[in-house]
């Protein structure tokens, strides 16, 4: 894809664009929808990323649904987009509700298997790496152990 923002003021635009972000939500509560996919290799280790902007915690790939997106169609978006991969299968594992910034959020969790290795686009997405399920990150997200008790019955 080309970019006509060179990557660090990329980056800069996003990191103030979620803070105005992060103050909208907590005053107008907007009701917020996205998704998370887990990814796992073949030793199942699980993908987890980390954005250039908000907390920088270790989270699970993924993002908001734009207006009218289905969820499915937003979790392929999100995986090309910031990882550079398509996927070949998406299978719902479920839904996790919470707030984020004060605003309700509803995240719809995937499975999938990657067509090749992601590559962080290095201005959304700073960093991917395979983690054991057994040996993750402390700086993660909350999120992602939410997540991943939406697998337990898998």
């Amino acid at each position: 894809m080309l970019h006509l923002t060179p990557a660090p003021l990329h980056r800069l635009a996003l990191r103030l664009a979620h803070a105005l972000r992060k103050v909208w939500w907590r005053v107008a509560k907007p009701r917020l929808a996205g998704v998370n996919v887990r990814v796992l290799d073949g030793q199942r280790h699980v993908l987890l990323v980390r954005h250039s902007y908000g907390s920088r915690s270790w989270t699970l790939p993924g993002g908001g649904l734009k207006r009218g997106e289905p969820p499915l169609a937003a979790a392929r978006r999100e995986l090309a987009e910031e990882l550079g991969c398509t996927v070949e299968e998406l299978i719902p594992l479920g839904v996790n509700e919470r707030r984020l910034h004060g605003a309700p959020c509803v995240t719809h969790v995937y499975a999938a298997t990657l067509d090749a290795l992601p590559r962080p686009d290095g201005r959304e997405v700073s960093e991917a790496r395979f983690f054991s399920q057994d040996d993750l990150p402390s700086g993660r997200a909350a999120m992602v152990d939410a997540a991943l008790a939406l697998l337990d019955g898998e």
